[in-house]
């Protein structure tokens, strides 16, 4: 007879599951700001996220419902799917924009490098935790995840996006340098990563994408371009002052000037309706989500729940910190959504499904690790 251990809800982080719905909220109101029109109704794109949020829901209750340490078994061929989807994207996707991210499923577009990211951690997870040598990895033991890594990150440089490519290199670093890696080998990838910048840059990154490093250091190289779009974004958050112009108010994004004010530079309608203060709420919510992640990760029954958590949290901050110092002029622009805050389905319920493997490890830390 099925007994359901009353301990899996008295384990329920509601610190994390708070920050989640307060993260959730703003990003809908915001969402909604964003693409309003006056006489227009409730805006499409606004109606879209809350279904997804409303699925991605319903999928933290699925993913929350079993133990997660089954993910070990199935994470080479999550792996393998994410890849086969990532290669059907370039073969047949659907085309937008000059790039080839998406597969039209109907009822969604998929954007396949959206899961890749998680697919990566828990595949990082997995084979780092079955992999510990106890003093530290060395070249020959990283050249398996090296190999992992690389095949996500030319697939979606192809389609061409930098941004996502790049997040698959961040989110090896992050969990190699968690576990430890000798002082040697950590030389050697430095200084063989240093070195094939100058190459990258004459050889793989495309004139548009070396415009956005330049634009970042002067913007009047490209005013109409990508020049405009930090400019824009930088009057966007510092017009807000310190409460904001109001809810709906917010004339960058209302009146155009703002591009991309519900995806990339969604935070900059944030900052320009609700201000410094709103910003520091907002930034105080999405740290208590972060460090209610880390706790969890801190206690964590086993290796692979300890470095699974590590890795969504390094997923989350990561892409986080990106968008922020992008929409303030302090990265180049590289099309990185903020999680839980970008319009996007795919982004959302990667990320929605990731938190829900947070929450998986924590109310499961009780048990013990085999």
């Amino acid at each position: 007879m099925f007994k359901f251990d009353r301990r899996l809800i008295f384990n329920f982080d509601l610190g994390l599951s708070i920050a989640i719905l307060l993260v959730a909220a703003m990003g809908l109101t915001n969402l909604y700001s964003a693409t309003y029109t006056p006489g227009g109704g409730i805006p499409a794109l606004f109606m879209k996220q809350l279904y997804y949020y409303l699925f991605g829901f319903l999928m933290i209750l699925v993913v929350v419902s079993f133990d997660y340490r089954v993910l070990i078994s199935f994470n080479y061929p999550f792996y393998g799917a994410v890849v086969l989807l990532l290669v059907f994207a370039l073969l047949f996707g659907d085309s937008i924009a000059n790039t080839q991210r998406w597969i039209d499923l109907g009822v969604i577009r998929l954007q396949p490098s959206e899961p890749a990211k998680l697919a990566m951690v828990i595949t990082m997870a997995s084979y780092f935790s079955r992999k510990d040598t106890g003093q530290g990895f060395g070249f020959k033991e990283l050249l398996i995840p090296m190999g992992l890594t690389v095949v996500p990150f030319l697939l979606i440089l192809k389609q061409p996006d930098l941004g996502t490519a790049l997040m698959m290199l961040v989110i090896f670093g992050s969990m190699a340098l968690f576990v430890k890696i000798r002082w040697r080998t950590l030389v050697t990838l430095g200084v063989v990563g240093f070195s094939l910048i100058p190459i990258a840059w004459h050889y793989v990154l495309k004139p548009y994408q070396k415009n956005r490093v330049l634009t970042l250091f002067d913007p009047s190289i490209d005013p109409q371009g990508t020049g405009y779009h930090i400019a824009q974004s930088k009057i966007a958050v510092g017009s807000g002052l310190m409460f904001g112009k109001g809810f709906l108010r917010g004339t960058q994004a209302h009146l155009d000037f703002l591009p991309e004010n519900h995806t990339d530079f969604a935070f900059s309608v944030w900052a320009e309706e609700w201000g410094f203060f709103g910003c520091l709420f907002f930034l105080a919510c999405y740290c208590l989500m972060l460090l209610s992640a880390l706790r969890i990760a801190a206690g964590a029954r086993d290796k692979f729940g300890m470095l699974l958590a590590y890795g969504i949290v390094a997923l989350l901050f990561w892409q986080a910190f990106i968008n922020l110092a992008m929409i303030m002029g302090l990265l180049p622009v590289v099309g990185m959504p903020l999680p839980l805050f970008s319009y996007g389905g795919s982004s959302l319920l990667t990320n929605l499904i990731a938190l829900g493997i947070l929450i998986n490890i924590g109310m499961r830390r009780f048990q013990s690790g085999n």
